[in-house]
């Protein structure tokens, strides 16, 4: 079941939310833990077995930690053992394969491959109790002894799948004690309807062009193609992804919960540097207090810091799939990183805000050439392509049809990629127009449910691209 889905929207949210008001407050965590194992288990009932054995075992894990907090060498033992398992559980659905593919190449051996399917959102909720368990053993965060509130933190059906990636830090108050108001409600109404706009009308109508330009080889692409076929990639992804995380953080205003922001208009950043500030915040914030930190950040010396930092951006490559261009994608933008921090730091500081913006797209419209193709080949025939190399002409017919086909399409989304759209509707609603808010606001929201309405009745391209992470 995905968010975008009229099941969920219409059948499941509803009745969730209905059987959550009416319950007393005792019963709601539990309430938000069985919906969120039923819509875990739709798509997939094998693998919830797989969650809920990581919800026990770290759920112990932190009941040993604390019982033996006293005693050091216990307490480190215990959580190295959780850890071994958290990351071995992950490693062997997400990992293995690739891991024998590459023993077979290296030592030309004949060892048996069996692709196993991911369980949806392990990367996601596996990084949860792992960073639950190292904030118990570091005495950060109390212990949580109900086991439904507990599960109800993992298996939170709103940030399951695709993030925010939730620190227990962040929540376990709201888990023991919440209020629920019509004004939560509101604004998470809001938030979920955006997000869903985000998705539905400009996430899968730009994604169109972009899978049709992406089954063309490198060689039969014309420049304007490549370019017009990436940045549609560009402005898809952005949609998916923060579509998802507006979604999930609505759905947690519904049930009293604040989550974490995880995007801040990523494509308006002046550099790398800011870019990965904007982008997928809780991942980022993650890799920074579980990896760079304990490796000792930028506090011993030059060369440390950049080996803490090239090893960061090889797990946050690795992160996004069992895959050798994805480790590229995450050390490409580490260099980058690194270059902004030793070397174009004064640059970036004194140049125009265009010249850095512009750098700043650049660098990533081209990551994410790396990020999608798995075929190393077709990325650089496909970069090649972009930067009229080899055979490839500037302008074709199918370039210039996608342009009037697609381009109001690919400028609508490059605008709401700002603050843009949100400011204009502030000024609009509270400064100019007579009609009072109450009204003109009700009938915005009410109309971009009927046109996603209108294109999910139909639908017949609806990915969430970061499921697959």
């Amino acid at each position: 079941m995905v968010f975008s889905s009229l099941i969920f929207v219409f059948i499941f949210l509803p009745l969730t939310l209905g059987i959550y008001y009416l319950a007393p407050s005792s019963l709601k965590n539990f309430i938000i833990f069985i919906a969120s194992l039923i819509f875990y288990a739709w798509g997939e009932p094998v693998y919830i077995v797989v969650m809920l054995f990581t919800i026990l075992c770290n759920y112990s894990a932190s009941l040993l930690l604390d019982k033996y907090r006293s005693h050091q060498t216990r307490a480190r033992g215990i959580l190295i053992a959780t850890m071994f398992i958290d990351l071995g559980i992950l490693s062997y659905y997400k990992y293995g394969a690739f891991l024998l593919e590459n023993l077979n190449k290296i030592w030309s051996l004949d060892l048996e491959v069996v692709s196993l399917a991911l369980p949806v959102g392990i990367s996601f909720y596996t990084f949860q109790t792992m960073s639950y368990v190292i904030d118990v053993y570091k005495d950060k965060v109390p212990v949580q002894r109900n086991i439904i509130s507990f599960g109800t933190y993992i298996a939170m059906f709103p940030q399951l799948i695709a993030g925010p990636i939730v620190k227990y830090s962040q929540i376990y108050k709201q888990l023991e004690k919440r209020k629920e108001s019509l004004k939560m409600l509101g604004q998470g109404v809001e938030l979920f309807i955006l997000g869903l706009a985000k998705k539905v009308l400009l996430a899968n109508n730009v994604g169109i062009l972009w899978q049709t330009v992406k089954t063309q080889g490198g060689g039969e692409l014309s420049a304007l193609s490549a370019w017009l076929g990436i940045i549609a990639f560009t402005l898809q992804i952005y949609f998916d992804f923060s579509g998802y995380s507006d979604m999930a953080l609505g759905l947690g205003k519904m049930f009293g919960f604040n989550l974490t922001k995880n995007f801040n208009y990523p494509y308006i950043a002046q550099s790398v540097t800011d870019f990965w500030r904007r982008w997928h915040i809780s991942l980022g914030t993650w890799f920074r207090e579980y990896v760079y930190i304990p490796l000792g950040g930028n506090k011993e010396g030059q060369l440390k810091q950049l080996r803490n930092l090239l090893i960061v951006w090889f797990l946050t490559g690795l992160w996004h799939g069992a895959s050798w261009n994805f480790v590229l994608w995450g050390l490409y933008f580490g260099i980058f990183v690194t270059a902004e921090k030793l070397l174009l730091r004064n640059w970036l500081t004194k140049a125009p805000r265009l010249a850095g913006h512009l750098y700043t797209l650049l660098v990533v419209i081209v990551g994410w050439v790396f990020f999608e193709f798995t075929d190393m080949g077709q990325a650089f025939n496909f970069l090649q392509a972009m930067f009229g190399g080899g055979s490839s002409p500037l302008l074709d017919s199918k370039g210039l049809y996608y342009l009037n086909t697609y381009g109001l399409f690919l400028l609508v989304g490059a605008l709401c990629s700002t603050p843009f759209p949100k400011r204009f509707a502030q000024v609009l609603y509270h400064k100019k127009l007579k009609t009072p808010r109450g009204l003109l606001v009700p009938l915005t929201y009410l109309l971009l449910v009927f046109l996603c309405t209108s294109y999910l009745v139909n639908e017949s391209y609806n990915p969430f691209l970061y499921f697959r992470f």
